[in-house]
């Protein structure tokens, strides 16, 4: 069959909705006239009645057209076109489904084909940089991490996914390195993450600047901070390797502290002040770095020491720490009594973070 007329609006657009070509010029001479004739019709679009008999029939069983009297009308086409629409738009939906659930099982083929799948090498600052922002932008429910003193790829001030993804109910764990903690107004920084949800703790010493998304993708560099050259980092997807960076995870958070610093509700045991102090010196930090972070003298640090140490009969600072976990000064709070986050840009992926 001929094409239809330059003057037609639109062109061919309704083979989407399971219409050929030569249907659709034929139904578009009907919508454009009024009980048209099938001799008509063939005259409009240029070719002979034979041809457009057939066509006629097609849009007759498709409920697209009546007939009356020998003449062809349409219905308005929003109604009798609207459940083709429908019907397409579930058949569109069901094959991005099917696409997506194809191009899952291939990524699935292709690492278990390619280790290369497994784990991506990310190279400079600012790719790593953009890897460590789309982690937490990819989070939904969880999401891990190691915190070293020093710098990789990003500042604390440039990471503004973690308050996004708290918004969505992703749950943060940190651990932060005590030499992080001693970093002058360090503890500002750590304390808008704590007051934001965070869960945090400290330990003297990590192994590795680490960050892991949902227990599915991990981003760990490849070379120390310090190191010379182009900084690089390994992206590790669901692999033994990934599952063994979790395990490495769990177990320093069971060693590492509770890093009470941000919760300024008072018990029956300590008040707001003596909990940070408390907190950091569990944590590690030297008795200068204490007072430097919270503000106040030596002396008074090592003033308040004492007065705790004497409310619990302890002799030596080991002995204040042992029983402040024996009577649960520093346990963390249960998942209902935190704060909502309202701001903070902590932790911060590849610089205190992994």
């Amino acid at each position: 069959m001929g094409h239809p007329p330059a003057t037609w609006p639109g062109g061919i657009v309704l083979e989407a909705l399971g219409m050929t070509p030569d249907e659709e010029r034929v139904y578009r001479a009907i919508v454009g006239g009024y009980r048209t004739a099938p001799d008509e019709i063939a005259g409009k679009i240029g070719v002979g009645r034979g041809e457009v008999d057939p066509i006629l029939e097609v849009l007759l069983a498709k409920g697209l057209v009546n007939r009356t009297d020998e003449h062809y009308v349409s219905a308005p086409p929003d109604v009798s076109l609207g459940p083709l629409l429908v019907h397409g738009q579930e058949k569109l939906e069901a094959a991005r489904a099917a696409v997506s659930q194809l191009a899952e099982e291939y990524r699935g083929s292709a690492r278990r084909r390619d280790s290369a799948q497994l784990v991506e090498v990310v190279t400079g600052v600012d790719a790593i940089r953009r890897q460590a922002l789309a982690i937490q932008r990819g989070a939904r429910e969880e999401s891990l991490w190691f915190c070293l003193e020093g710098n990789v790829a990003m500042a604390a001030s440039e990471n503004v996914e973690e308050a996004l993804a708290q918004a969505r109910g992703v749950r943060y764990r940190v651990i932060y390195e005590t030499g992080l903690l001693e970093e002058p107004g360090r503890i500002v920084n750590v304390l808008e993450g704590i007051e934001g949800g965070e869960i945090a703790r400290s330990i003297s010493k990590l192994p590795v600047r680490l960050a892991i998304s949902d227990r599915s993708v991990a981003l760990c560099p490849l070379v120390s901070h310090d190191s010379t050259g182009e900084p690089t980092a390994a992206l590790v997807r669901e692999s033994s390797l990934l599952s063994a960076l979790v395990a490495l995870f769990e177990v320093y958070w069971e060693r590492a502290s509770p890093l009470r610093i941000g919760d300024t509700a008072p018990t029956s045991h300590l008040d707001p002040d003596e909990r940070r102090l408390l907190s950091l010196l569990i944590g590690g930090v030297s008795d200068k770095s204490i007072a430097t972070q919270l503000d106040v003298s030596y002396r008074t640090v090592q003033r308040r020491l004492q007065d705790l140490m004497r409310r619990v009969n302890a002799r030596t600072r080991m002995q204040l720490a042992w029983q402040a976990s024996k009577l649960g000064w520093l346990d963390e709070p249960s998942p209902g009594h935190l704060l909502p986050r309202t701001g903070g840009r902590h932790p911060e992926p590849l610089s205190e973070t992994g």
